[in-house]
């Protein structure tokens, strides 16, 4: 095991972020997650758990903000409806240096919270 992440988003906050930032959805969230979060009647809460994710997976790494691109970070539905990782650029450069080859992720939210838990692994 390489290393474990957790976060949370407080979702009202989340939704302030983006009504004063709306470039932010653009930069940190790639195609795939934006469309799949549109098609919610509220998209805040699905975009602040793909974000705690976002961070949850630095984390695990041992690093923080700044240390990618966000966007490099991709939450995914597998075939069988779990969220997976998908890593791109900076991420992918990232987990290969730690030696990180496989990533576990849970995610979840309620009305007023969104979390995730990452967990790194080497092969």
């Amino acid at each position: 095991m390489i290393g474990i992440g957790t976060d949370l988003v407080d979702i009202d906050r989340f939704r302030t972020v983006l009504r004063r930032t709306p470039s932010f959805v653009d930069r940190v969230f790639r195609a795939e997650e934006r469309v799949y979060a549109d098609q919610a009647n509220d998209p805040t809460a699905r975009l602040a758990a793909r974000f705690a994710a976002k961070e949850a997976t630095l984390k695990s790494l041992g690093l923080g903000l700044g240390a990618m691109a966000l966007s490099d970070i991709e939450v995914v539905k597998h075939d069988d409806g779990r969220p997976e990782l998908r890593l791109h650029g900076t991420a992918a450069a990232a987990a290969a240096e730690a030696g990180a080859t496989r990533f576990l992720l849970t995610i979840s939210h309620t009305e007023h919270l969104a979390q995730a838990t990452v967990v790194a692994l080497a092969s």
